[in-house]
This record gives structure tokens, C-alpha cells and sequence, in this order.
């Protein structure tokens, strides 16, 4: 079972992977956005981190309802509502419960993502992170290690892509060959969890 430790945990991960990883996510954001996904994504689960760390919420879904609502307030540009939405939305799905499941957690990521293609229209194949979410969130039944490399996988595949939403369709054609800087951090994100059931493991 997965408690609030565990969502801190997870939070805290994606937010050393962030900062880890800043730089390259600026630089896949450069050619086909306003190279500053890096900067934005590493400020916002840097508050995200901080926030956990001095009041730390008593279940999983306010643990990600709190984080998603600090995203969206801190993260510029489109990404902040839209990392804001997925972890909000997987957090009222979880609702008050103590301890959750990792169906339950594979259920509120889904309603996440189904939230964000909502907000931003995408669907799989526009370029976006919805490329790195979907198969992730699909193959989060079997293992996290398992979501982390179908996110990355999906992450990949974006490079060939045209973008068909966001900043970078405004460039048209000229958007291929791009890995899509969304779908990376996203995929980060999932990774994530990889990290903080590591990290749980090493204290068992």
C-alpha cells in the first residue's frame, strides 16, 4: 500500500530529477518552444518540494491536490495549468483515503490525464506529454518500472512527430525531429515513482 510518505517521496524524486535534468529540457524546449521549460518545471517542483517538507499533507490525494495547485500558481507558460490539472484531478480521485493501491493510483493518473487531454486537446501522436502519460498510465499495472519505460518510450517517439498542439505547432513541419520537451518532464515525472518505491525499499 502506498501511503503520504510514499506521494512526498515521489514528489521530492521528480523534483531532484527536475533539477537534474533542467538544462535538457530547456534545450529540447528551444527549438520548438521558448526554452524555458527547464527553468519553469525545475521553479515549480522546487516549491512543490519545499511546501511538502515544512507542512506535509496526511494522505495521497492532498499530497498531489497540494502540489498540483503550487504547479499551476508557480510554473509558467502552458505547462503549470496543465502539470497543475493532472495531479489535482489524480488527487480528487484518490479523495481522503489513508493508504491507496497501485490500481487506485493507476486510476487517478488516468483520470489526471484524461483531465489534461481535456484542457489542452491533445490526444496521443500530437506531440505533447500526453505521448509519454497515456502508455504510461496504461502499463502502471504492471510495475513503475515498467510505466517508466513505456513514458520514456512515448517520450522518444515524439521526435518524429509534427505538432499538431501547442507552441510548437506553430512551426509546422518544421517541428520535426524534436523530442517533445512536454513529454519528457512528463516522463520524468513517472520515473519518478520508480525512485521514491526505491527509496522505500532501501529503508525496509
Amino acid at each position: 500500500m502506498l501511503d503520504a510518505d510514499f506521494f512526498r517521496r515521489w514528489m521530492t524524486a521528480a523534483a531532484a530529477s527536475v533539477d537534474r535534468e533542467a538544462d535538457r529540457l530547456t534545450a529540447l524546449d528551444s527549438p520548438i518552444g521558448d526554452a524555458d521549460h527547464g527553468t519553469n518545471m525545475q521553479r515549480g517542483f522546487r516549491a512543490v518540494r519545499d511546501a511538502l517538507d515544512k507542512e506535509p499533507p496526511a494522505t495521497p490525494g492532498a499530497v498531489l491536490t497540494q502540489a498540483g495547485r503550487l504547479l499551476i500558481s508557480t510554473v509558467g507558460g502552458a505547462s503549470g495549468p496543465l502539470y497543475g490539472t493532472l495531479l489535482r484531478r489524480a488527487g480528487k480521485t484518490l479523495g481522503d483515503a489513508a493508504e491507496v493501491d497501485g490500481r487506485q493510483l493507476a486510476e487517478a493518473l488516468r483520470a489526471g490525464t484524461d483531465a489534461v487531454m481535456q484542457l489542452g486537446g491533445a490526444v496521443p501522436g500530437d506531440k505533447t506529454m500526453i505521448d509519454a502519460l497515456v502508455p504510461a498510465v496504461e502499463a502502471l499495472g504492471d510495475s513503475f518500472a515498467a510505466a517508466r519505460d513505456a513514458a520514456q518510450e512515448g517520450a522518444v517517439a515524439t521526435t518524429p512527430l509534427q505538432a499538431r498542439k501547442g507552441r510548437a505547432s506553430y512551426l509546422g513541419e518544421r517541428s520535426i525531429g524534436h523530442q517533445d520537451p512536454g513529454a519528457t518532464s512528463s516522463a520524468l515525472l513517472i520515473a519518478a515513482l520508480l525512485d521514491a518505491s526505491d527509496t522505500e525499499a532501501g529503508r525496509g
